[in-house]
């Protein structure tokens, strides 16, 4: 496999870890800020019937610890407890981690992570994410509310080399549905996908894509560690996207995330 000017493409970097049939169950309800006060504990309780059937006040739990490239920094990701229609048991989605499945040369070793330099995980349900600080003994959610996350990138634990060098990130992004973006009183796969950076401290810092956009696919550049993000504009304004709308390629340095713009 030559790499002079290989661009590799990663369908599944911004895309989840299970089938789209699966997917459309995903999501919870949302409350307009006019009546949200007016819902009890007790009739969100009776509205967990399913996945599409509660709200933003959603109990959660963590599920084990991600290990980061960053010494100090642990992360828990928090999924939305569910519950079974049939016997009402609880139950949580699971972390699944993204694998490159190509060969690598040239002095290319990437531990077997999907980016050099990155791990992706994505989940089931997977609604938050906690950022632990072991050097101050902080801890911090990377959304003040419940959200949907597709995937996070954070910095990978093994040293991973690209074309011999040794590749080091010291920041965290997230593709997230984090807004009722067509106002069906859902957040879900309906609405625009969104794709946010954060510092090492767990700080968001900006999108990577314009708001007004919905991530679609990526594909990765080796020769400059770029990444392509692929992103349709919701361009008549109604929150959701169709395929007759614009395609535009966004590029990301990652090297250095403050460093992006438009291809296409």
């Amino acid at each position: 496999m030559k790499y002079s000017c290989l661009v590799l493409g990663f369908l599944a970097g911004l895309v989840s870890c299970s089938s789209d049939s699966q997917l459309e169950s995903k999501g919870f309800a949302v409350h307009q800020a006019d009546n949200a006060s007016s819902v009890s504990r007790q009739e969100e309780e009776k509205r967990v019937n399913g996945f599409s059937k509660d709200s933003l006040v959603l109990e959660t739990r963590p599920n084990g610890v991600l290990l980061t490239g960053i010494q100090h920094v642990r992360l828990t990701p928090l999924y939305k407890v569910n519950i079974d229609q049939r016997d009402g048991s609880r139950f949580i989605g699971s972390n699944t981690e993204l694998h490159y499945e190509g060969e690598l040369k040239n002095g290319n070793n990437w531990n077997n992570h999907f980016l050099p330099g990155l791990q992706v995980v994505c989940g089931y349900n997977l609604v938050n994410i906690s950022h632990n600080d072991l050097e101050t003994n902080q801890r911090k959610n990377f959304f003040d509310k419940p959200v949907l996350i597709k995937n996070l990138y954070y910095p990978s634990f093994l040293e991973d080399t690209l074309k011999h060098k040794t590749v080091k990130r010291n920041y965290f992004m997230v593709s997230v549905y984090n807004e009722d973006t067509n106002h069906d009183g859902f957040i879900n796969l309906n609405d625009l996908r969104r794709f946010y950076w954060f510092d090492s401290k767990g700080n968001r810092q900006a999108l990577l894509v314009p708001d007004n956009y919905s991530v679609v696919n990526s594909e990765y550049d080796l020769d400059n560690d770029f990444l392509f993000v692929f992103a349709r504009l919701d361009k008549n304004a109604n929150g959701q996207i169709e395929d007759s709308e614009p395609l535009h390629i966004f590029w990301v340095d990652l090297k250095n995330p403050t460093r992006t713009g438009l291809q296409y």
